[in-house]
């Protein structure tokens, strides 16, 4: 039975629901069918032996004197009477013999002469009780004894014609057949039919599941909501409030990761705000020195250099915060120079903590990824690496590729992760927000990985502290922009 589980389990039900109404038909049908046809051959027999009673006792009672007397013409002219008057019976052939088997007369004396044995003119057996035996070439065959007080005299035997009740049991036979495949026909195309319309819901909401596995969560329309019975349409519904929830739920999401870059820039903002006034107190300086001393050339060299300097420094500082929080114009793959602008941006916090940053940028010029979220991961990976260590502490940044993926690790000297984040980390997908509020950064980051097709991992460094690995696949079949954006 297995191989039989396993085939139906695949067939649809819209296929096993008619074929099991096709099966019960048949079986129904040929039950109803034998019945029926027991009834009509029980009837037919019943009917002709009745007439064939009739038909033998009439020309019993004529020819018990002219067979005591072996009148062989009055035999005869007996059974032609018989004949004319019996026309329903059908008789074909009727024939009496004596004791011994010899014909005496017969009504067709061409097939049965006088003296003929019977066993030779009468092929067809005939059935010693009396009761008609209808064959199947439409020809019956009865004997009966002739007995005159307890002495056997002769045997009359006759061959009727059945030829019509054949026929009949013929037209009724085919007629319950066509009439049950009709009914069969009729019953699976409705069974068919029903169920299709009953499965109808379940196949719209299946479509609406693949659509949401798909990534595409839509909400089932209307028409569909109301051409559904009672049932379906409250399945329907609570889809559709399923359909909403995801999909506030991903408008949430969307704004938590645009408030949590929001944040990450404002915990830059202070350390921008020193790297452009840095330079610009010099930048000042150079000016007033410009304005006493700028008739001499050596004076105006040394300030123009002074001044290019500050200026490339505040660019590469405004350059980095853009590259960074200005989402690209379009997907564009990662450069080496990407990396590096995340050292950039720390280097205020790494230098307020005077952390020691070791830098081990290995990528290659460019690399197939999509360059805007993986410096987004990277930057909040190293801030957070940054905000865990004590003063003086250690943070290693190693970013490498092999020909498959890109790999960054991002290990520190701090305390380590908690346990409830390394359990987030560890887990195969998180529906929301770590608890506690330095776990959303990290929720940010994984949940970015994820759509690249990446992952976030975490485990114990060396240093010792934490250590981060992203992940990241190489992107196939996309050319993306190879220029930097300003």
């Amino acid at each position: 039975m297995t191989w039989f589980t396993a085939i139906s389990d695949r067939l649809p039900l819209t296929f096993k629901v008619p074929a099991l109404v096709v099966v019960l038909m048949i079986v129904i049908g040929a039950g109803v069918s034998q019945v029926v046809f027991s009834r009509l051959v029980a009837t037919q027999e019943r009917q002709l032996n009745d007439l064939a009673d009739a038909y033998l006792d009439g020309v019993e009672s004529a020819i018990v004197d002219p067979v005591l007397r072996q009148d062989t013409w009055e035999i005869f002219d007996a059974l032609d009477r018989a004949r004319r008057l019996y026309q329903a019976v059908g008789p074909l052939q009727t024939v009496v013999a004596d004791p011994q088997g010899a014909v005496l007369a017969a009504s067709d004396p061409r097939a049965a002469p006088i003296g003929a044995k019977i066993a030779d003119v009468f092929p067809v057996p005939a059935s010693a009780t009396g009761k008609v035996e209808i064959g199947g070439q439409g020809r019956a065959t009865v004997a009966r004894p002739l007995v005159v007080e307890g002495r056997m005299i002769g045997d009359i035997y006759a061959e009727l014609d059945t030829a019509a009740l054949v026929h009949e049991r013929a037209q009724v036979l085919w007629t319950l057949l066509g009439t049950n495949a009709a009914l069969t026909v009729l019953l699976a195309a409705l069974g068919w039919f029903m169920v299709r319309r009953m499965v109808r819901p379940v196949n719209v909401l299946f479509a609406a599941l693949q659509r949401a596995a798909d990534g595409r969560v839509e909400p089932i329309s209307e028409i569909e909501m109301r051409n559904a019975g009672s049932e379906a349409s409250r399945l329907f519904a609570q889809f559709n409030d399923m359909a909403k929830a995801m999909a506030d739920r991903e408008a949430l999401t969307g704004r938590l990761a645009q408030e949590e870059r929001l944040s990450s820039l404002g915990r830059l903002a202070s350390g921008l705000a020193h790297e452009i006034n840095n330079p610009l107190g010099g930048l000042f300086n150079a000016l007033d020195t410009l304005k006493v001393h700028g008739a001499r050339p050596e004076v105006r060299e040394d300030v123009a250099r002074l001044l290019e300097r500050g200026l490339f420094g505040i660019r590469d500082a405004v350059r980095s915060v853009l590259a960074t929080y200005r989402p690209d114009r379009q997907v564009r793959n990662l450069l080496g120079a990407d990396i590096d602008d995340v050292r950039l941006l720390v280097r205020p916090e790494v230098r307020r903590k005077r952390i020691e940053l070791i830098w081990e940028n290995q990528l290659p010029k460019e690399f197939e990824v999509d360059a805007f979220p993986v410096r987004q991961v990277v930057l909040n990976l190293v801030l957070n690496a940054c905000s865990a260590v004590p003063e003086s502490g250690t943070v290693l940044v190693r970013a490498q590729v092999d020909a498959a993926d890109l790999w960054v690790d991002v290990e520190d000297s701090g305390p380590g992760l908690p346990a409830h984040v390394e359990a987030f980390l560890g887990a195969a997908g998180s529906e929301s927000p770590v608890a506690g509020t330095t776990g959303l950064g990290l929720w940010i980051a994984k949940r970015m990985a994820a759509e690249l097709g990446g992952t976030l991992t975490a485990g114990h460094s060396s240093l010792p502290g934490a250590a981060m690995r992203l992940r990241i696949p190489r992107r196939v079949g996309i050319e993306g922009e190879s220029q930097h954006v300003a």
